[in-house]
């Protein structure tokens, strides 16, 4: 919640501004530990609105905290340096957003709480790291560390979309053949084969599918649209959401891939938390939902009840058995040696690199089996369109 408050600073001068809190009690404690006296507080009542605007994607974060890093470490002061950016920034949403930060810290609001009112333009793991860098007078090797684990995860995403694109373009390209086979060429046969009663099933099958999609369009397009619809919405429900989950990392051929890309960002915004300054558990709070998997997520919640009870981390996490031997041990050599971040961002570029190269090595081994789905389509039509044909080839020799 948001709250607009009237205060007296250190130097009795008197200010507004507003603060982002759990509750009033909060608010106030946020407001005494930054050395203010609060004379009157109010709750802001917030219209929620739908924000439309051009997407903010992971190229435009990294590139407004490298800029941003390396403007405070100039000793550019905060608002000037934010002010600059929402001038220079081309994406329209993230400018807007800039701005909204830039007047609430101007009113007098800490600098993470300004970037916490702008979700989700700004992730939770993003304010967490502003968080960490302020209150650690590091903001800008912190901005820097995140612009680095935002270019990462963006060579992530781009691997699997590499992977996947094959696939999606073969599929795409199956349906269109099958389409035009249906409405050109299957009228064409059937009118060779006009009058012949002993028509085989599959034929059959393909001759009434033809005949519905250019005479029944009207009724097949949309119950095809309402299939596709009633498809999605049975996978997007929860039931089979958390079946993928327990199942996704071990699913043939892209398990390995998912799996890696989990672990990878885990440990990348693991070692970018705490290099930033922020407590185990503060990390672990935050690198457990953002990693990509439901399981991940529960491990970790459960792991981090038992590091505040004094377990080592990587004995916590391991109780789950959901984390790989080779990771558990470095978590455990990094605590041992007081290296955690170096060990953990060794562990995320093992990863990262196994990543890369099962991307590259998937497409040749999907390219086969696309191919031959392909040609299984285009057989199937072939065959049915042929064997009316030979039969009657064959039925006028003999």
């Amino acid at each position: 919640m948001e709250y607009q408050y009237e205060a007296l600073n250190r130097q009795g001068a008197a200010i507004t501004g507003k603060v982002v809190a759990d509750n009033t009690a909060d608010a106030y404690e946020k407001l005494r530990q930054a050395g203010v006296v609060v004379t009157a507080m109010s709750e802001v009542k917030t219209v929620t609105r739908k924000k439309r605007g051009k997407k903010v994607g992971l190229a435009d974060m990294s590139m407004f905290s490298r800029q941003l890093a390396a403007m405070i470490g100039a000793g550019i002061p905060v608002t000037q340096a934010l002010g600059t950016l929402a001038e220079q920034t081309s994406n329209p949403t993230l400018a807007n957003a800039i701005k909204g930060i830039t007047a609430d810290v101007e009113g007098g609001s800490a600098l993470s709480d300004a970037f916490a009112a702008q979700r989700p333009v700004f992730s939770d793991l993003f304010c967490s790291m502003i968080a960490a860098g302020e209150m650690g007078g590091m903001l800008d090797k912190t901005l820097l560390a995140m612009s680095n684990q935002l270019h990462k995860d963006k060579q992530l995403k781009d691997s699997v979309k590499s992977a996947t694109s094959y696939p999606k373009m073969v599929g795409s390209f199956a349906i269109v053949i099958l389409l035009v086979m249906l409405i050109v060429m299957v009228p064409t046969f059937e009118g060779m084969t006009q009058g012949a009663t002993d028509l085989n099933p599959i034929t059959k099958i393909v001759y009434a599918m033809s005949h519905a999609l250019r005479e029944k369009w009207y009724i097949v397009v949309p119950a095809i649209g309402a299939l596709i619809f009633l498809v999605v919405i049975i996978i997007k429900s929860p039931p089979v959401q958390m079946l993928w989950e327990r199942h996704k990392m071990h699913t043939p051929i892209v398990g390995e891939l998912i799996s890696k890309t989990i672990y990878a960002r885990f440990c990348r915004i693991f070692a970018t938390l705490v290099a930033g300054g922020v407590t185990a558990v503060k990390a672990l709070e935050t690198a457990g939902p953002t990693a990509g998997s439901k399981l991940i997520e529960d491990a970790v919640t459960a792991a981090i009840s038992d590091v505040e009870n004094g377990t080592t981390i990587h004995e916590a996490l391991d109780k789950s058995k959901l984390f790989p031997p080779m990771m558990i041990s470095m978590i455990a050599i990094g605590e041992e040696a007081g290296t955690l971040p170096v060990m953990l961002d060794r562990v995320a570029e093992f990863y990262e690199e196994d990543v890369d190269t099962i991307a590259k090595n998937l497409g040749s081994v999907l390219e086969p089996i696309m191919l031959v789905g392909l040609g299984s389509i285009v057989g199937f039509m072939i065959i049915a369109l042929y064997l009316p044909v030979f039969q009657a080839t064959t039925s006028y020799q003999a």
